[in-house]
């Protein structure tokens, strides 16, 4: 839905199923209860999650105008598509095979071209869209600095093969389309730096030469291309847990010339590490039900000189935390964003209001609005809804926080 001039949705990764009859299935039930529980009687805006083997089906003419009729029929539109997670992303082991197949493969390339060339068709007319996707990598897949290296140069030559197909299909439809790459903990990107590093090392050096070639434009329009065709999805969940300050992420981020496609609302765990082996015990007690096999939780750990350690998964983290002397923990775990407390653990849910607050204040920011709690399944009992109940609450606190 359209609120202040800013688009606002949830992900529909929230949903399980990967063919696209799950997927269709999931929005015709919950888009009109959602609907419904906000009383929206404007065009509503849907953040579609398309996984691979949907993005086949939806592909085919006739799906694509049964997709496209129900939308008119619903007053309800895409805007941004979630395709980070290419296969299963619900009821079965995650864990970092949620970056496979990654940005070295022609899987994510070819998957991510299919995918914009529907979003082109489903997006409303003098619209700007944008899909988010995986941070290039699992950086701990890469054992040495030449492994790396070697598949940056591949990632980067599919970054670029998509950026010229974006620049083809604004140049027949005129619709600007944005590929929104999402930094999170351990991936080859999981900071304002490295995403800054990506375009000052790889694409820019790399794409520009590329791109006018492929293009017969001046390199400085393909700069131009590839600043408007590639841009940041700031999960405010990721960068809280990489203890980033969104003022000072976006100030650094205008300054590189890089522009944010879509920020996710999101919010992450965190709690303050006690002294006593008595209350970290309990702590322990409590973190256990978040302790689950379907996603990872990495954890990122402050100390008291501000230095940061990272944990690929939280029962890492739990082996050390009699021991440790870190003074704070924030947990990479998808909680509800109306909720400040659970029970003694906190949320970054305060980063959640900053981050609205600077958008408010500079629209030019972004105007891609995207709430994205996946976890529901996985959440401790005690903090479930009904998932129609959580979706409108979620949107409704966010309503009110921009209000």
């Amino acid at each position: 839905m359209e609120i202040k001039g800013f688009h606002l949705s949830y992900c529909s990764n929230i949903h399980p199923g990967e063919s696209w009859e799950a997927t269709f299935k999931n929005l015709k039930i919950y888009i009109p209860e959602v609907k419904k529980r906000l009383n929206a009687d404007k065009p509503f805006g849907i953040g579609l999650r398309l996984s691979h083997d949907a993005s086949l089906v939806l592909e085919k003419p006739d799906q694509l105008a049964q997709f496209k009729s129900w939308l008119d029929s619903e007053n309800a539109y895409v805007f941004t598509m979630n395709c980070f997670p290419y296969g299963d992303f619900h009821r079965t082991v995650v864990k970092d095979q949620v970056h496979f197949p990654d940005w070295t493969t022609t899987e994510r390339r070819d998957y991510t071209i299919r995918s914009f060339r529907l979003l082109a068709h489903l997006l409303p007319e003098g619209m700007g869209g944008g899909i988010s996707t995986s941070p290039i990598s699992y950086r701990p897949w890469f054992k040495s600095e030449s492994e790396l290296n070697a598949g940056m140069e591949i990632a980067t030559k599919h970054l670029l093969e998509v950026v010229a197909e974006l620049a083809e299909i604004k140049k027949q439809t005129g619709k600007s389309l944005h590929l929104d790459i999402e930094p999170e903990p351990d991936g080859i990107l999981e900071n304002s730096d490295e995403m800054i590093w990506l375009f000052s090392d790889w694409l820019l050096p790399k794409g520009k030469p590329w791109l006018a070639e492929k293009l017969n434009v001046s390199e400085e329009l393909a700069e131009e291309y590839l600043k408007e065709h590639i841009q940041v999805c700031y999960d405010v969940c990721h960068f809280a847990i990489v203890y980033e300050k969104p003022e000072d992420t976006f100030l650094k981020f205008d300054e590189a010339g890089l522009k944010i496609g879509k920020i996710q609302i999101s919010a992450a765990l965190k709690m303050m590490i006690p002294q006593q082996l008595e209350a970290r015990n309990l702590l322990k007690v409590n973190l256990l039900p978040f302790e689950e096999s379907t996603y990872l939780h990495q954890v990122v750990a402050k100390k008291k000189d501000g230095s940061l350690q990272s944990y690929p998964d939280l029962p890492d983290a739990l082996k050390i935390l009699d021991t440790t002397d870190e003074e704070e923990w924030r947990i990479h775990f998808h909680v509800p964003v109306f909720l400040e407390n659970y029970g003694t653990l906190a949320s970054t849910q305060d980063q959640i209001s900053i981050v609205l607050n600077e958008v408010l204040k500079n629209p030019s920011l972004t105007n891609h609005l995207e709430v994205e709690t996946y976890t529901w399944e996985v959440l401790p009992e005690n903090t479930r809804l009904s998932l129609g109940e959580s979706i409108s609450r979620e949107l409704a606190w966010v309503i009110g926080k921009m209000n």
